[in-house]
């Protein structure tokens, strides 16, 4: 009989299930992929301390600890339903059905499609199933590509495409409409982009990043920012493109584009063709998070987190009793974060089952300190104002507490 079953096994879940091992809690791993690591499989970047992140690396290290505490993890299967009865959960899977006291939900977070005309030629990929194929796969996505979409996570893949060779040829964005949003705006990108201008490899933009800080500096870049872009990388960035259509007969030939003006409206009569063999579309990240919608779990719309997150706590609990979560289903940030995310939610499993010793409160929130300590110290921030989106569940949980506490007070006077 297990005491926890894991549903993920990314960052989250492994350190999830790792923390809950070591208080002799049972633990059974459940994943859709071939093998666990999740999203760390395709991660490979320098940070600004010269070190290299590798998250194949990093998967390896979390997969032998957790195996080594005897963690049963099973890939391959994926988990279509949950729903607890008589104090227990049960996880519904392809493989049969399994059940255990606890259930920690880390599925972490899926790409946001922006759909354009051509995008179902072969050689159109989001960019995140280009990381894969390249990182984990070790499959060359094409010669030369163009990437729709400019974001944090469009700039971390791209450096790692270039990495194993391949030639991105340019940056564009997506037409501005009301699916792609914010994300076909030149100044909203701009604004987003600057949060992590620190990390740019050009001094220039690094000193110039700096005056973009104020709105009407931010106007004037974008007016004057130039036709042919800012070369990041060596791939031109080009905010005032946009990306029109995706043409070829059998499959990817090249993108049709336009020139745009500073809010990001198609100039007429400015429409070139770039030609390209692969197109990766960046449409940013959202939370995977529809098990726990099944499960009951009530949402909060925090944008900042990136959109519709389970209601939780800073000890990952959610309202659902026995139900925690941890990573990017509670909102998108990096696999560091990730993995102290997990290690807390599992110590938090470990109170709940009356395992450790007196001291796991304080260890527990000594891991809730340590989660702060790492995105305090991250580099990159997906989410540029992710201290208020956290800020702000964190008080939603506190009212939501009390109004539970003071409910059961009228019960009791009644």
């Amino acid at each position: 009989m297990r005491d926890v079953i894991v549903i993920g096994a990314g960052p989250a879940g492994l350190a999830g299930a790792i923390a809950c091992a070591k208080y002799g809690l049972s633990i059974t791993i459940l994943d859709e992929f071939i093998k666990p690591g999740g999203r760390l499989l395709g991660q490979l970047h320098q940070e600004p301390s010269g070190d290299w992140w590798n998250g194949i690396k990093e998967s390896e290290r979390l997969l032998k600890e957790a195996k080594n505490l005897g963690v049963d993890i099973r890939c391959g299967v994926s988990v279509y339903n949950l729903e607890k009865e008589d104090g227990q959960w049960n996880v519904y899977t392809n493989s049969g059905t399994l059940s255990a006291a606890f259930v920690l939900v880390a599925t972490g977070a899926a790409e946001y499609p922006i759909p354009i005309p051509g995008w179902t030629l072969p050689g159109v990929m989001s960019i995140g199933a280009a990381q894969v194929m390249t990182n984990v796969h070790r499959v060359q996505v094409g010669k030369k590509g163009i990437i729709i979409g400019a974001n944090i996570l469009a700039f971390a893949i791209l450096n790692e495409l270039q990495l194993a060779g391949i030639n991105v040829d340019r940056i564009v964005l997506p037409e501005k409409n009301p699916i792609s949003q914010k994300s076909g705006e030149p100044e909203e990108v701009l604004k987003t982009l600057l949060h992590a201008a620190h990390l740019a490899p050009s001094p220039l933009l690094r000193f110039g990043s700096r005056f973009m800080k104020h709105e009407w500096m931010r106007k004037i870049g974008i007016n004057f920012y130039p036709k042919s872009g800012v070369k990041v990388n060596g791939t031109p960035l080009q905010l005032r493109c946009a990306a029109l259509e995706i043409i070829g007969k059998d499959q990817v030939e090249g993108v049709r584009v336009a020139d745009t003006d500073s809010n990001g409206n198609i100039i007429p009569g400015t429409e070139s063709v770039y030609e390209a063999d692969f197109v990766c579309i960046a449409g940013g990240l959202y939370p995977l998070a529809e098990l726990a919608a099944v499960a009951g779990c009530p949402f909060q719309y925090v944008p900042d987190l990136g959109g519709h997150v389970p209601h939780h706590s800073e000890t990952m609990e959610t309202p659902l009793d026995g139900l925690f979560v941890a990573g990017n289903i509670t909102g998108i940030e990096s696999g560091k974060i990730a993995i102290a995310q997990g290690t807390t939610a599992g110590i938090s499993i470990a109170k709940h089952a009356g395992k450790g010793t007196a001291i796991i409160d304080e260890e527990l929130q000594q891991a809730v300190l340590n989660v702060r300590t790492v995105r305090e110290q991250a580099s990159i921030q997906f989410n540029p104002e992710i201290n208020y989106g956290r800020s702000k569940m964190k008080q939603l949980w506190e009212d939501h507490y009390a109004k539970n506490n003071n409910e059961r007070s009228q019960k009791k006077i009644g």
